[in-house]
């Protein structure tokens, strides 16, 4: 496919300006749709989501924009692929023992390909420190996160904003936690980087305003270290994303009890994002390719198989953390 792609696009060069650069266009466009079609059945998801629950269809060819395609980086147009980074963070991606990535990111992902007419592809790392190095580093092209849009990372990286969380805490189901606020002396798990380490800063000025102890963070590689290290004892809870600490609760059956944290306790809403370096360009083509999934309800479609819809925002955004 590959190859076809690019004596096509050959062809089009080629014929600039005369009456068969509207052909040769055509000729394009039917190609990168049978690549996308081709898409829609390997790399990124499933048939059903790790709960069960059905993961949406691609209709590729629907989807498929190559306008879009054409402001692709030439580098990923060369290789025909968009790399993720990617570590283990149900519900958003499950990692099997076999390097098998299904969950949110895949299907999401492949929804993005399908607009863009190229592949997606997931690199399994270990946590937020090494996508952001990697990316630097130009081994992945993107980050889907969810990660906060935060000024300092929209220094290096454009930060397409795609949906909102909310902090919950996930703990044993005989703990005496109640309340976030009971949280308060007591070890919390994080993976390290992620968004609940700022809440943490926000429950621990509440306890201290409230004359109770802060809250003792644990910053670990991943969601399974966190809750390895609840399940073991070393720590009392783990905060997470409220979707995550119901794919956990679920997978769990009857293990578990969660509490969100709330406003009055330095919690608020965070914007959500894909990260990817601004140095590639790739962050605006991304958003466009967000848009179409949003206008075509593709989007909406992914966020309720997941149970989502909670977090889902009305349209995509880019940078807005930097913005009055």
């Amino acid at each position: 496919m590959t190859v076809i792609l690019a004596r096509v696009k050959q062809y089009v060069s080629m014929t600039e300006g005369s009456e068969m650069m509207t052909l040769a266009r055509f000729a394009l466009a039917g190609a990168l749709g049978i690549v996308v079609l081709a898409l829609s059945a390997c790399g990124g998801g499933s048939d059903t989501t790790p709960s069960g629950a059905k993961a949406p269809s691609v209709d590729a060819q629907a989807l498929f924009r190559p306008e879009l395609h054409d402001k692709l980086p030439k580098a990923i147009q060369d290789k025909g692929e968009i790399v993720f980074a990617g570590d283990p963070h149900p519900p958003y991606r499950v990692v099997a023992q076999d390097g098998t990535v299904t969950g949110f990111d895949p299907d999401l992902q492949k929804a993005l390909g399908a607009v863009l007419g190229v592949k997606t592809r997931i690199e399994v790392i270990a946590g937020l420190p090494a996508a952001l190095t990697g990316m630097k580093a130009g081994r992945f092209d993107a980050f889907n996160g969810p990660v906060k849009d935060t000024p300092a990372r929209e220094k290096d990286f454009d930060n397409v904003v795609y949906m909102t969380s909310r902090t919950a805490y996930l703990f044993k189901q005989d703990s005496d936690v109640k309340d976030a606020a009971d949280l308060c002396g007591k070890t919390v798990a994080y993976v390290s980087g992620s968004i609940v380490e700022g809440q943490l800063e926000g429950l621990s000025t509440w306890c201290a305003k409230a004359t109770k102890p802060a809250v003792k963070g644990q910053p670990l590689a991943d969601t399974n270290a966190t809750v390895l290290s609840v399940r073991s004892g070393r720590a009392d809870a783990l905060g997470a994303t409220q979707a995550g600490v119901l794919d956990i609760q679920n997978a769990a059956k009857g293990q578990y009890k969660y509490v969100l944290q709330r406003d009055e306790q330095g919690a608020g809403v965070d914007q959500l994002a894909l990260l990817a370096p601004k140095t590639g360009g790739l962050g605006p083509v991304l958003l466009d390719a967000f848009r179409v999934l949003f206008e075509s309800g593709q989007y909406d479609r992914i966020m309720k198989a997941y149970g989502l819809t909670d977090v889902a925002v009305d349209a995509p955004a880019l940078n807005v953390a930097a913005k009055p």
